[in-house]
């Protein structure tokens, strides 16, 4: 059977360079799109490997700049970005350590750096760039630009500076064009008009003009009516048709042998129907992101847990069984936590299904 190792040199671990491209060459080919997955800590990354090995599965790991923050702690102060730079080197070689054995290929990317979070950005290709001069490789397999929010001339020019610094690492790049709504991560598109959150066909031209001189490994997140968090079914309008509209416009223009000659990514993706995603695929999406969903599923986990053993973790010792009988292996937090685990774990193997990446590998 046809697997996407076949197309990969580095077949477990963190994967770079032309592996990635040829990871989402493969998945846009075969019909799939890999969830990307955000990360806090050591516990989820686990839990995001767990899933991938068990559905046999590629996996793309990713820290915002809040979330890389957290990995550093949150009595460090951060006003330099010195907190998220840290955090995101430390969870970097952490996955590089860990993936491994899970036996799958994982891309490690960064999430939403927005005009006013650059600094970071910069601190991290310095990082890569003197692992690239160590290793011939960059730290990190990918990062993303978001300047959503400036003008779309200033948007596409420093995306292509960071693109041009990026490329002799053959380090993949993701951007933005297209605004998705709501909050997430300190960026706050709550009151965007409705209009914005709509890419136009000669936008994602626009983009593949500037950056495909400079190389092939980038992607791009159009909006298709996008919002970032949680939201009832029928509050928020997608079009995934629209990607399928871009494709053809740049296909044209370009005079493209492949339908699909751009590479998208689904953001904002919580609440959205199993149909909605798939639809997307179908039109080139190759990475959806993966936030709120998961984040409710590693509190209830521990939640249910605690609920279900409250009596047996309100005192150290002392339970319903005897007021004796120690509570250690109740509170233990490799207890607990593992719970959490377990929740997240489940909930991005959902997502793995109805992607249609289970069994890819």
């Amino acid at each position: 059977m046809p697997s996407v190792l076949d197309v990969l040199e580095r077949k477990s671990g963190v994967i770079v360079g032309d592996d990635v491209l040829n990871l989402f060459k493969y998945a846009r080919e075969h019909g799939f799109a890999i969830p990307a997955c955000n990360v806090t800590s050591s516990s989820t990354v686990v839990a995001a490997l767990e899933a991938a090995r068990d559905k046999k599965s590629p996996i793309i790991i990713q820290m915002s700049n809040g979330g890389a923050a957290f990995f550093a702690g949150k009595g460090v102060g951060n006003k330099s970005q010195e907190a998220s730079i840290a955090g995101s080197i430390a969870g970097a070689h952490y996955i590089r350590s860990i993936a491994p054995i899970y036996g799958v290929p994982v891309v490690l990317h960064t999430d939403h750096c927005a005009k006013k979070l650059l600094p970071w950005l910069d601190g991290l290709l310095d990082e890569d760039e003197k692992y690239f001069k160590a290793h011939g490789e960059p730290l990190f397999s990918s990062h993303m630009v978001d300047l959503s929010e400036e003008t779309k001339e200033e948007n596409i020019a420093i995306t292509k500076k960071y693109f041009e610094r990026a490329a002799p690492m053959k380090q993949w790049l993701e951007m933005e064009i297209g605004i998705t709504g709501g909050e997430e991560d300190g960026v706050d598109n709550t009151g965007v008009d409705n209009s914005a959150l709509y890419t136009q066909p000669a936008d994602i031209l626009d983009v593949y003009n500037a950056l495909a001189p400079v190389g092939p490994y980038f992607s791009i997140a159009a909006g298709f009516g996008n919002v970032h968090g949680v939201y009832k079914p029928g509050n928020v309008k997608l079009q995934p048709g629209l990607l399928g509209k871009h494709q053809e416009h740049v296909a044209a223009a370009i005079s493209s042998k492949s339908d699909k000659p751009v590479f998208f990514v689904f953001h904002g993706g919580s609440g959205s129907t199993v149909g909605e995603y798939k639809e997307a695929i179908t039109h080139g999406v190759v990475k959806v992101n993966l936030d709120t969903d998961l984040q409710y599923a590693y509190l209830s986990g521990v939640r249910d847990y605690i609920l279900a053993k409250k009596d047996y973790i309100m005192t150290p010792v002392g339970n319903p069984d005897g007021e004796d009988k120690p509570n250690k292996k109740y509170f233990d937090p490799r207890v607990w936590v593992r719970e959490g685990e377990k929740a997240m774990s489940a909930r991005i193997s959902t997502a793995l299904d109805d992607f249609n990446a289970t069994g890819s590998i």
